[in-house]
């Protein structure tokens, strides 16, 4: 088998909102840079994902040079949205955690708006060296996360993609598959390595960049979503709850928390270090 290598990497500057595949980003304590910055909140400043509005996937976020983003949607016109002035934060709850945030303004509260046909607002994590820590029990002192679901990154391997789409094809719901990797939102792909071989990793270098391994990614109902048309099945879940069952989680990939900064590109040596 081939080394291991960085076949793609995708950030999403948006929480649940498609986003972009630059062939580098540099990979902050928090996560890749400008991944998981903004989230949509509904009226209780409580997190809006594709978990509520499968919609969201057929939504793009890119980024602008002044840290900004530029949104589009189908039937909407694109609207850019900067960095909005961190006069004044408020609360909001994802997953339960309480974490301060800045409104993006009026604009992109009537964009998302609707897109979606529901109030929402959009949040910009203004701070993220300090207002949401990393689940403590996985996590060393000090460490953050972005707006990600609870871990700076998440990488998946193509390996893994393929054998779980053999096992889809002999399954119940044959005509879902093959799924594309879009499906589970990572930030780092993997190619070159077995399938499944990532349930062993506890630490690996991208490149430049070491990364501690801090546990199995569990999935839910986004993973059922196409992301090109919002519509929902019932794979990968079906599969994985037959094949990748890890106590209440249903697994595919895992979370990583960087030891360093620097930079990772497409095509750079992935080396499992223990």
């Amino acid at each position: 088998m081939a080394n291991p290598v960085l076949r793609s990497v995708h950030v999403h500057p948006v929480k649940s909102v498609a986003g972009y595949t630059p062939d580098a980003a540099v990979v902050e304590p928090w996560g890749l840079a400008g991944d998981r910055r903004w989230m949509l909140v509904d009226q209780a400043s409580r997190a809006v994902t594709q978990r509520q509005h499968a919609r969201l996937a057929l939504a793009s976020a890119e980024p602008l040079t002044d840290g900004g983003i530029r949104l589009s949607a189908p039937g909407l016109a694109p609207l850019s949205v900067t960095v909005p002035e961190p006069a004044g934060t408020a609360v909001v709850e994802i997953f339960g955690e309480k974490v301060e945030a800045v409104p993006a303004g009026a604009a992109s509260a009537a964009w998302f708006g609707a897109f979606l046909g529901a109030p929402v607002r959009l949040m910009h994590l203004d701070d993220p060296a300090h207002r949401r820590p990393v689940d403590p029990d996985y996590a060393l002192p000090g460490e953050t996360v972005s707006f990600a679901d609870g871990f700076p990154l998440l990488a998946t391997s193509v390996a893994s993609l393929d054998a779980l789409n053999s096992l889809i094809a002999q399954g119940d719901h044959p005509d879902e598959g093959p799924l594309p990797m879009n499906r589970f939102r990572p930030n780092l792909v993997v190619d070159g390595t077995p399938p499944w071989a990532e349930d062993g990793w506890q630490r690996l270098q991208v490149g430049e960049v070491r990364f501690r391994v801090a546990k199995p990614c569990g999935r839910c109902v986004v993973t059922t979503t196409d992301q090109r048309t919002a519509e929902r099945g019932k794979e990968p879940l079906r599969t994985l709850a037959r094949h990748r069952r890890f106590g209440d989680r249903l697994v595919f990939g895992q979370n990583l928390v960087p030891e360093q900064t620097g930079t990772v590109r497409v095509g750079d040596p992935v080396q499992i270090l223990d």
